[in-house]
């Protein structure tokens, strides 16, 4: 796997937070805004994982940044607790708590449903904390008296009481925050939290648990609000209630849009462009509550000329300043050819499930199979077994239902009546994902993938559901260090023909690519049973003689099942042939007998093989 300069980021960082106190006081920043920005970036962290890398977009954030502060306000104000760093752990403990609780309410729903239930979340916990909860939160007056931030070593206490020496404090905490986000980034988890960002049906699809790794991110999120509610609290001397309230979600989002989602220093960045204009605009432009306006309209132009924030933006400079470099990023410049069919490999990529090819009688045995959507019938009652070690095809006319039954073989659909036992097991009631897993996987029509993502990581998400399982929480193992994982996805990039494409963004691969690169995904979960849901679409007739050759060196000692359009290519790589029409089977045979067949020649092909015969006779 490719392997970056290990803590190159980390000493930029950690050299940047160093000269921050003396370089931003220049630039008109006071020290209680820079603290203030620490911890907004800190709060920001959280957010941007969840958002910028998962893709997934909350207005609740404060409801976290509100409880783990006040929490840790209580502690030391209430209580006889003096211990600071551990009264705001305890906060984000509590805050990971309740984030792990509302987390599996809110993640039942997607896109906008997902951010309208975290809106309401914000308001209820504001409404908590100013009525049933004001004994302990103080109201609307929040809760002074809180102890600047103090270190106990057991043997002393160091004090953090001046702006200077909070600054050390905070920025040591950012810095173990941002290690931290960075360590999980670079993980596999943090692999396919991009994954679920980009296309979450596929990743789920490829034998992820994609629910359990949003539910994941989304208490580490909470973790982290939590953390810098706490800290915002001993920064202050007091927790003020407007942390719990919706214009801080408001602020966190619209400080990481400014500064770049998706790539964690852009919540520090837009923290600091946001606290610095509406400084600049209230005190020194004195403009009053027209402020608010006035900054509303600059992150509008913000938003619409630099699309990936500031920081993204510079680093979009960074790679195209850099991308004629290196001998990498010429090949990466043209489509690299594909070899002829005499030159494939002439083994399949290496499978965790046993050898098909030894073994006899069916792998796949469907009763019954039927698939009702309202008031259409698109499958009913399919018989249908395919043995170890077959390619079978399956044509049919558009309509006939030949991708729905294909999703129902995948459990991607729940059929409405009938059974679907693989290798002996019943998975009709099964999910994707638990099908994958055992061994059963498709390439799509359309194809889907990854594609803000390079070629490597795209078939890294798929070989890492079969290296390490569906669900599997390594939030701080580096992705080069996952055993096998190098070995599978080098194995599949040459197997279809894309080991010089392995640093190319999928965006710039041509269309020929891409569908082998669709392959690829499939091939990479070593599937003991390999559907195939049109592999041929919209190639051209080279490409499609290429395809089929590689789809050859693919079928030895694999069970597959290919539907295609194009029948004299079908007919070249399969052994038998189920037609579908009006959702049912229509017959079943050798190449030869469906080429010959009365009712596929009428029902598939209009009776024109028919037609040319008599004319011909």
């Amino acid at each position: 796997m490719h392997r970056q300069r290990p803590f190159l980021v980390e000493a930029l960082t950690l050299l940047a937070l160093i000269a921050a106190p003396f370089v931003l006081p220049l630039l008109g920043f006071s020290p209680t805004t820079i603290n203030r920005i620490l911890i907004m970036g800190l709060v920001g962290i959280g957010f941007d994982l969840l958002f910028g890398y998962t893709g997934l977009l909350s207005f609740g954030q404060s409801a976290f940044f509100g409880t783990g502060g006040m929490f840790a306000a209580y502690l030391l104000t209430q209580t006889t607790f003096d211990n600071t760093v551990v009264a705001v752990v305890l906060g984000t403990l509590v805050a990971g708590a309740i984030g792990y609780v509302i987390g599996l309410i809110a993640l039942r729903r997607t896109g906008i449903y997902f951010a309208m239930i975290t809106v309401a979340i914000a308001e209820v916990f504001f409404f908590v904390e100013f009525n049933p909860l004001s004994a302990f939160t103080g109201g609307e007056n929040g809760l002074p008296g809180v102890p600047p931030p103090n270190l106990k070593l057991g043997f002393t206490t160091l004090g953090f009481e001046s702006n200077q020496a909070m600054y050390v404090f905070f920025a040591f905490w950012y810095f173990v925050a941002l290690v931290l986000a960075l360590r999980i980034v670079r993980s596999p988890v943090g692999l396919l939290l991009r994954a679920i960002r980009d296309n979450p049906q596929r990743a789920q699809a490829l034998g992820h648990n994609i629910h359990g790794y949003k539910l994941t991110i989304f208490v580490v999120a909470a973790m982290y609000a939590g953390f810098a509610g706490g800290l915002l609290g001993l920064m202050q001397g007091f927790m003020p209630p407007d942390a719990f309230m919706f214009h801080t979600s408001g602020e966190i989002v619209m400080m990481t849009a400014i500064g770049g989602a998706g790539t964690l220093f852009g919540p520090l960045v837009g923290a600091a462009t946001w606290l610095l204009l509406s400084d600049f605009l209230q005190t020194t432009l004195h403009l009053g509550a027209t402020w608010k306006l006035v900054l509303g309209l600059v992150f509008v132009l913000l938003v619409v000329f630099l699309r990936r924030g500031i920081v993204g933006a510079l680093v979009d400079a960074y790679r195209i300043v850099t991308r004629g470099r290196g001998p990498a990023a010429r090949r990466s410049n043209g489509a690299a050819p594909m070899a002829s069919g005499s030159a494939f490999a002439s083994t399949a990529t290496t499978s965790r499930h046993k050898p098909t090819t030894s073994r006899s009688g069916p792998v796949l045995q469907v009763t019954g199979l039927s698939k009702r959507y309202g008031g259409l019938m698109a499958n009913s009652d399919i018989d249908f077994t395919v043995d170890h070690g077959e390619i079978r095809g399956i044509i049919g006319p558009n309509g006939a239902g030949k991708s729905t039954f294909f999703k129902m073989l995948t459990c991607e659909v729940t059929p409405t009546a009938g059974k679907i036992v693989f290798d002996g097991r019943d998975i009709t009631s099964l999910g994707v994902t638990d099908a994958c897993q055992l061994g059963l996987t498709k390439s799509y029509q359309i194809n889907q993938l990854f594609e803000r993502l390079t070629v490597q990581q795209n078939l890294s998400i798929a070989a890492l559901g079969e290296v390490r399982g569906k669900f599997t929480l390594d939030l701080f193992r580096s992705l080069w260090k996952v055993p096998g994982l190098d070995a599978l996805v080098h194995d599949t990039a040459a197997l279809v023909h894309l080991s010089d494409r392995l640093d190319t963004p999928v965006s710039e691969l041509a269309y020929g690519e891409k569908r082998r690169l669709e392959i690829g995904l499939a091939l990479a979960t070593s599937p003991s049973l390999l559907l195939l849901d049109e592999p041929l679409a919209g190639m051209s007739p080279q490409e499609r003689v290429e395809t089929v050759a590689l789809l050859k060196s693919i079928a030895l000692g694999r069970t597959m099942i290919v539907i295609d359009h194009d029948m004299d290519s079908l007919f070249e790589l399969v052994q038998k042939v189920t037609v579908l029409q009006e959702g049912r089977v229509l017959v079943e045979g050798t190449a030869d007998e469906i080429k010959t067949n009365v009712k596929v020649q009428e029902a598939y092909l209009g009776g024109l093989h028919a037609q040319e015969e008599a004319l011909n006779a």
